[in-house]
């Protein structure tokens, strides 16, 4: 318990401030709604950032191509979100890494959407019960946590592709305005 305590200070220490309008009881929940919209936006922002003729670049064979990247991602927002929340995650087709830069981006704009709804049914007073996670039960805290870790490394992983092939990922781009 102490170092799920511990992780959760950590994960929330980056959150920024959340609106007055914001339940108190649930501050545990709201910043995990805050991370899905700022990973989201940055997320989403990379995918449409890398031109198309990158989406199958990657920086060695053994290696995802960026195109991979954004199904991975795609393919467990709704996992992640369906795990954290008990909201059946919606049916959607197989999409594959080299479909269109506009299929792809439009899926995971569709799967952070699905994050963002399903997470607005989550309260804090549900954070201990255990889930079905990956075959094997975690707590909804612990489903949580390991979602922010995956945005925040596959969006590490997406920002290293984009340098490498010239462009500024859309947090520095931001800072750099």
């Amino acid at each position: 318990m102490k170092a799920l305590v511990g992780a959760l200070v950590f994960a929330l220490c980056g959150v920024p401030l959340v609106s007055a309008a914001q339940d108190a009881r649930n501050p545990v929940s709201d910043a995990l709604r805050s991370q899905e919209q700022r990973r989201g936006k940055n997320l989403v922002e990379a995918a449409e950032d890398m031109p198309a003729e990158k989406y199958g670049f990657k920086p060695t064979p053994a290696q995802m191509s960026f195109g991979d990247v954004v199904v991975h991602l795609a393919e467990g927002n709704d996992d992640l979100c369906s795990a954290i929340t008990g909201v059946a995650a919606p049916q959607r087709s197989k999409v594959a890494a080299t479909e269109a830069k506009d299929k792809l981006v439009a899926r995971l704009k569709e799967t952070f959407a699905f994050c963002e709804a399903a997470l607005a049914k989550l309260d804090d007073s549900k954070l201990a019960e255990k889930v079905p996670f990956f075959g094997r039960e975690v707590t909804r805290a612990a489903a949580a946590l390991i979602t922010v870790d995956d945005w925040a490394d596959h969006y590490s992983q997406v920002a290293i592709y984009m340098r490498l092939n010239g462009l500024l990922p859309p947090t520095a781009k931001r800072r750099a305005q």
